[in-house]
């Protein structure tokens, strides 16, 4: 745990993300989690944990700082609305819900799953994480009722179908986060016109030899 901890540390460091000690002991604890349940209900196939620390934590970690970026051009939410709301879509082992959920408690996280026991999984890292802006919905995306500005995924589905899977989910001014390998030119193309890719980000993920990016959108305007 300690050479993983300071891997961790030394990869926040790189990304300029500055954390408390308590958040670096949930995101580690949030990772030995994954690890017991995975063991049982095979999560994720990488099962490494050193691996993991990069391929999970660390490639979530890198999407904090564009996201705050991005919440803060955002129109205020108002008095009423309380906190900023995430919906990570198809959140599996919730990557990247749980991370934000962890990196940003200012931040409400919905994490959102057709699979029960990954559902599962997020409700028992919000219980043993004490994260009370962490949930878990089992349910299909076009089945909620809620509002979100900002919808994230991460290997879920094409840009076309996270968009239109989603899209009665996004709240007005809101934008979605989809996180991709590399610059997916060809799903651009195949978006309808009612989506705007308003910015492609290049991610740079410490130990991570491999292409990352976050393709974000809005409704187009009319």
């Amino acid at each position: 745990m300690r050479e993983l901890e300071l891997a961790l540390r030394n990869g926040l460091a790189e990304l300029a993300l500055a954390l408390e000690d308590k958040q670096v002991t949930q995101l580690l604890d949030y990772l030995a989690l994954i690890q017991k349940w995975t063991r049982v209900y095979n999560l994720t196939a990488v099962r490494d944990p050193a691996e993991m620390l990069t391929h999970h934590l660390l490639d979530s970690l890198a999407v904090i700082s564009p996201l705050r970026r991005q919440l803060a051009e955002l129109p205020a939410p108002g008095e009423a609305a309380g906190a900023s709301r995430l919906l990570d879509v198809g959140s599996g082992a919730g990557l990247p819900g749980v991370v934000i959920a962890i990196c940003c408690p200012e931040i409400m996280v919905d994490c959102v799953d057709t699979v029960a026991k990954k559902v599962a999984f997020v409700r028992q890292a919000a219980a043993t994480l004490k994260l009370p802006n962490l949930y878990g919905l089992h349910a299909r995306v076009e089945s909620l009722t809620g509002t979100y500005p900002v919808i994230s995924s991460r290997a879920f589905a094409s840009l076309a179908d996270f968009t239109r899977l989603s899209l009665a989910a996004l709240a007005p001014h809101g934008i979605w986060l989809a996180m991709k390998a590399k610059n997916p030119a060809d799903e651009i193309v195949d978006l309808p016109a009612q989506v705007q890719v308003f910015h492609v980000e290049q991610l740079l993920v410490p130990g991570l030899d491999a292409e990352r990016c976050i393709v974000w959108m809005r409704v187009a305007a009319v």
